[in-house]
């Protein structure tokens, strides 16, 4: 048995926070079917950097997110196709949107009017600022809230700051937020029967990812500092240069930064008064930096890598993303899936993080092409194939 067998989930999500989000639930067994527009269907069906798949409308960036899933196409401002998504809703356990708010209601499905329809469903919507606030019904991607959230006024150094991460961290971890919500009424449902509406804002998301930094604020009253690699509860913790580029030694612990100091041949540096406590080492990190990289600038990476890690001291080499992909520890946790995709060929995709003993998931099967399943779901609610042919030439479907 599947973790989620027999979890229906119907996807109304676009492009990365939503269908992020309901990946989890397909991984795990859950049938996760994307309710899209007839024509293109999902945004990220055409983002990617390989334009024939674009053009196919299987752009890499929807492949990323969307493995084990149908797809379904409904044009719900159709009367008919709100007819038809009213018998899933019926026949659902979930429904997921990140629209603006108050476009579902606009389309006649409130929660309230899905709760109607099926009193126990869980009605997930994910926006940029949430539901309420004065802010709600302003635009949001990805960008706008690593802005202002604070994430890109803490990034970098100063010479590069402000500075947004390299992915769209907002809409992975907004997507995450939306998983675990989902999972947890699923649960609170198991209990009640009760169904209920969840809230998530890719703001709310992000901000609680900077909790040690914003406790510095909040609570000790410091503003965050401008470190770069460097890391903020400890020094020597950070990026350093070597012979032959560079290495992230973590040093946190006193016993972490004495075994540094012999290993670099520099014991000397423990009786330093500069150096010698947590909080002088941080103030002085600039001068011990270059202390430190005049003995790392004698060795290649891997020698230090292994010798600091023998010593207790976490250290590793920084890679590029095709290496950090194809680490024997990512082969080993079986990090990527490599599936067969009619009309593309192979596709390396993520598998899920998270190991279950009892109940893995995997990826199984490839993301779907646009409309691939709404013969087969209508069917299963009961229309005829005739139904759906003309579903089809009247532009319901």
């Amino acid at each position: 048995m599947k973790l989620l067998e027999g979890v229906r989930v119907l996807d109304l999500t676009n492009v990365l926070s939503g269908p992020f989000s309901t990946l989890h639930l397909a991984w795990f067994g859950a049938e996760v079917i994307k309710i899209e527009n007839p024509g293109k269907g999902d945004l990220a069906r055409e983002l990617g950097n390989v334009p024939e798949l674009n053009k196919k409308l299987m752009g890499t960036s929807f492949l990323a997110q969307n493995a084990n899933k149908k797809s379904v196409t409904l044009n719900l401002k159709d009367p008919e196709a709100k007819e038809i998504f009213t018998k899933l809703v019926q026949t659902a356990d979930v429904v997921v949107e990140n629209f603006r708010p108050g476009v579902m209601d606009r389309l006649g499905f409130s929660y309230k009017k899905l709760s109607e329809i099926n009193p126990k469903i869980i009605v997930c919507a994910i926006s940029g600022f949430g539901a309420t606030g004065p802010d709600a019904f302003k635009p949001a991607y990805d960008q706008i809230i690593q802005g202002l959230s604070g994430i890109m006024a803490i990034n970098g150094d100063e010479r590069l700051n402000p500075l947004r991460c390299g992915f769209p961290v907002c809409d992975t971890v907004g997507g995450l937020n939306a998983a675990f919500a989902i999972m947890a009424a699923l649960f609170y449902r198991e209990k009640t029967g009760e169904g209920q509406f969840i809230d998530i804002a890719l703001l709310d998301s992000i901000m609680p990812l900077m909790g040690w930094v914003a406790a510095n604020l909040l609570i000790g009253g410091q503003q965050p500092q401008l470190l770069g690699n460097d890391n903020m509860t400890a020094a020597p913790s950070g990026t350093f240069v070597t012979k032959d580029g560079y290495i992230n030694i973590a040093a946190n612990k006193q016993e972490q930064w004495e075994a540094v100091a012999d290993v670099l041949g520099v014991p000397e540096l423990k009786t330093d008064p500069r150096f010698q406590k947590r909080d002088d080492r941080k103030k002085n990190r600039k001068a011990l930096t270059p202390l430190l990289e005049a003995k790392l600038k004698e060795k290649e990476t891997k020698y230090w890598v292994d010798v600091l890690n023998e010593k207790g001291v976490p250290s590793g080499e920084i890679l590029s993303l095709e290496a950090a992909l194809n680490q024997e520890q990512a082969k080993h946790r079986h990090a990527i899936e490599t599936i067969q995709a009619e009309g593309i060929g192979e596709l390396k995709l993520f598998n899920p993080t998270a190991k279950f003993s009892k109940t893995p998931g995997k990826v199984e099967t490839p993301p779907p092409t646009l409309s691939q399943h709404t013969e087969e779901i209508l069917v299963q609610i009961g229309y005829t194939k005739d139904d759906v042919k003309r579903f089809k030439e009247k532009g319901v479907v």
